[in-house]
This record gives C-alpha cells, sequence and structure tokens, in this order.
C-alpha cells in the first residue's frame, strides 16, 4: 500500500520531528490563554487580544522572513525556528517561577511563536519537496495531517489533567522541551542539502516580500484554492468562539462534555488522512479537491441548531466529525498541489504569503462574526457563517490546473494589479 511505504530514513528523521512537536503543542493547546487567567487573572479583553493580537503581530513580523528563508538552507532555518519557540516558552516558567511574569511577556512569546511557526513551515515545506520523490508527496503529507489530528486529539486532555495536577506552566514546560527534541530529531537528518541560488541578482529586495503573492495570484489553480481556503479556514475558526459560547453558557453543557464534543471528532482526522493517497490514486487529484472541497463546506451551518441534551451532544460530534474528516482528506492533497505547482525557488515565499494571509483571515472574520454575534445573537452569527461558507465552493478551481508555473510576462502583468491583488488577499 502506498500509505504504508519507506520514504527513507532521513524522512522518518523529519516526520519523528514533526510528532513530537505536534504532541508537545497539543499538550500545550491554549496554554497562553489558561496562564493568562490562572496566573495573571486576566479579563477577557486581554485573553481576546493574547489569541488574536500576538499571532497578528507575528504575521507581521514573518513577511520579510519570506525571502530570507527561502534564499538559505532549510534545515538550519528549520533549527533555528526550533530553538527560537524552545527560547521563547522557556522564559514563561522561569519569569513564573521568579515571580515576574507579566501580560506584556506572554504578547511578546505569542508573536515570537506565530513568526517562528511561520518562517518554520515555510522552510519544512521546502525542504519535503526536496526531501521526497514528487510521487511520494501525497503520502509524506498525510502522514503529517494524520499525526497532527491524532496529537489534536490526545493532547488537550492530557495537557489539561497536567496543568490540574502541576500547575499552570506545566505544559509550557513540555511545550518548550518539544521543540528542543524537535531541533534535535531535524539535526539527526544526514545529508547534505545544497544553498539555494538567487535566480535573479539584480531583483529589488523589497519586492521579494510579495513574490509569494504574485505566485499564488497568478496562478489559476492555486489563486482559486487560495482565495476558497482564506474563506473556509476564517469561517470555521471564527465559529469556534461562538459554539463555545453557545455550549457552555447558552445551553449549560458542562466543561467536560464541551471537550468531548472537540475531541472525539479528531479520531476522523486520522480516516480522512489514511484516505487521501488512496482516493486521489482513484479519482484523480482535481476531482478531490473539487469534490471533498465541497463538501467540507456543507456541515457547519449544523452548529447553529444544536439543542440541549445528549441530542445536541451528539448532533455537534457528528458535525464536527464530518468537518474534520472531510478537511483531514482536503488538506494533504491541497498541499500536495501547492507543492507541484510552485517553483523551487519561490517555494518558502508562497508557502509564507499563504500562512500570514490565512492568520489574516482569521483574525478579521473572527472579529466580524463576533461583532456580529453581539449585535445579534449566536446562533445568528453561526447562522451568516454557515450561509457565507456555502458559497466558497464558487471559488474552487473549475479545471485542472496546467502543471506549469505562469511565465514572467504573465506575471509582469499580474503585477499592475498588486495592489489591489494583495487586498483581496489579506481580506
Amino acid at each position: 500500500m502506498a500509505a504504508r511505504r519507506s520514504l527513507g530514513r532521513r524522512f522518518g528523521w523529519l516526520w519523528a520531528a514533526y510528532a513530537v512537536s505536534a504532541y508537545g503543542s497539543g499538550l500545550g493547546f491554549g496554554a497562553l490563554p489558561l496562564i493568562a487567567v490562572l496566573a495573571l487573572d486576566a479579563s477577557p479583553a486581554q485573553v481576546s487580544a493574547l489569541s488574536a493580537v500576538g499571532p497578528a503581530v507575528g504575521a507581521l513580523i514573518a513577511l520579510p522572513l519570506g525571502p530570507w528563508v527561502e534564499f538559505h538552507r532549510k534545515r538550519p532555518v528549520m533549527i533555528v525556528m526550533d530553538l527560537a519557540r524552545f527560547a521563547a516558552m522557556l522564559t514563561i516558567p522561569v519569569a513564573y517561577a521568579l515571580g515576574r511574569l507579566g501580560f506584556v511577556q506572554l504578547l511578546v512569546v505569542s508573536a515570537a511563536i506565530a513568526a517562528a511557526k511561520i518562517a518554520f513551515n515555510a522552510a519544512s515545506g521546502a525542504y519535503l519537496k526536496a526531501l521526497v520523490r514528487p510521487a511520494d508527496l501525497l503520502v509524506a503529507n498525510a502522514r503529517f495531517e494524520s499525526t497532527m489530528w491524532s496529537a489534536t486529539a490526545i493532547g488537550p486532555p492530557l495537557g489539561g489533567a497536567a496543568v490540574g495536577v502541576f500547575g499552570p506552566v506545566a505544559t509550557i514546560v513540555v511545550d518548550a522541551l518539544s521543540y528542543l527534541l524537535s531541533a534535535l530529531g531535524i539535526k539527526a537528518i544526514r545529508g547534505r542539502e545544497e544553498r539555494p541560488q538567487r535566480t535573479d541578482k539584480h531583483r529589488i529586495r523589497a519586492g521579494e516580500l510579495f513574490d509569494g503573492w504574485r505566485h499564488l495570484l497568478s496562478h489559476p489553480g492555486l489563486r482559486a484554492l487560495y482565495l476558497n481556503q482564506l474563506l473556509v479556514s476564517g469561517l470555521i475558526m471564527a465559529s469556534d468562539p461562538l459554539l463555545a459560547v453557545l455550549l457552555l453558557r447558552e445551553l449549560g453543557f458542562p466543561p467536560w462534555q464541551y471537550g468531548l464534543a472537540f475531541a472525539v471528532p479528531c479520531v476522523g482526522g486520522l480516516i480522512g488522512s489514511r484516505l487521501a493517497p488512496r482516493v486521489v490514486a482513484r479519482y484523480g487529484q482535481h476531482r478531490i479537491l473539487r469534490t471533498v472541497g465541497t463538501l467540507r463546506a456543507v456541515w457547519l451551518i449544523g452548529l447553529a441548531f444544536v439543542q440541549p441534551g445528549v441530542t445536541g451532544l451528539a448532533t455537534v460530534i457528528a458535525v464536527e466529525l464530518a468537518i474534520i474528516i472531510s478537511m483531514s482528506l482536503y488538506n494533504p492533497v491541497l498541499a500536495t498541489y501547492r507543492l507541484e505547482h510552485t517553483p523551487k525557488d519561490r517555494i518558502a515565499r508562497t508557502l509564507s504569503a499563504w500562512s500570514i494571509s490565512s492568520s489574516a483571515s482569521i483574525a478579521i472574520l473572527t472579529a466580524l462574526v463576533g461583532l456580529l454575534a453581539a449585535a445579534t445573537s449566536t446562533r445568528t452569527a453561526l447562522v451568516v457563517a454557515g450561509l457565507l461558507i456555502l458559497t466558497s465552493p464558487l471559488l474552487l478551481p473549475r479545471r485542472p490546473a496546467p502543471t506549469l508555473v505562469p511565465d514572467r510576462k504573465h506575471e509582469l502583468v499580474l503585477q499592475r494589479h498588486l495592489a489591489l491583488a494583495l487586498g483581496v488577499a489579506w481580506v
């Protein structure tokens, strides 16, 4: 079976490094807002700022990192970003032990973690494309996806138990150590990596900041998938806080049921990610992107009609399970398509642009949906989000895109509209 074949020892080390980092992050899920509440008695406004402002500032910091990552060896970049996250996270338990922990420090750490994550992901995507054969990219991405969902299912419950037993900084320490172990795993990968060379010695450095967006918006297939992903991921993430309010405050679900409603559906992530290589082999990449990309948009509106009691809990689990199966099947196919249709000398900038835009769209849509909920009601906002996401399949590519990337002439024409295009990309 394709999903079981070995991708080599070097990929094994990369996968192991990803796994230990993913499980560490799973254990530390929500750790910064938690410590803000438990250790600093932060207000709701401060907790919201920590969840939104930190990642937004991190995305801005990551903007100039794209070209830097592009023209450096990717393995050292990943090690540096892991060590940076290890050091940033470790400052929290140290400051807590010394009685010097403050809210500003949490904001700075949140921004640093977000920026390092974007740079790490950009480097790892480029490194993966060079590490495995093109035919194995989907299998590799499916394994990463499966690991992420298993960590999401197991990590948060264990992290909550650890906080209850060992205190509010316990999961912070584990998360920090996971980045150190990830760096050691990447260090263990053998083999020489060639230093990337600039293809244009006279390129203006400021222009390099936007090369990722230029590529995304000039490639017909990537442009459609990019805008679709911004809308879908933004609306799904924007609905999470509303669902928490609906279940915990308005419907009176106990916290353990709320946690169960999100932990159990994560099993669907294992199902979808394992199916991805098989269904693509049978039905083709384009058909899966169209079909599953449509399916993942139809379930969200069901959350607006959740009722109290066991029936309501079962409804949430069923809807979340359907969403997660669809997402975990779709995501590795999308990641593979993105790597296949991006030139080798532009992968890091393209992945950085994608991540920065995703962070921005989530922040904007979360704020807008939250304002709508405040002006109307939680259910109304969920209904609007569910209806808006139903329009997202209209953005999916209607036909397979050519494998070749757009030529320079096509790119120059698109640059005339760069300002407008970037505005669309961030919204």
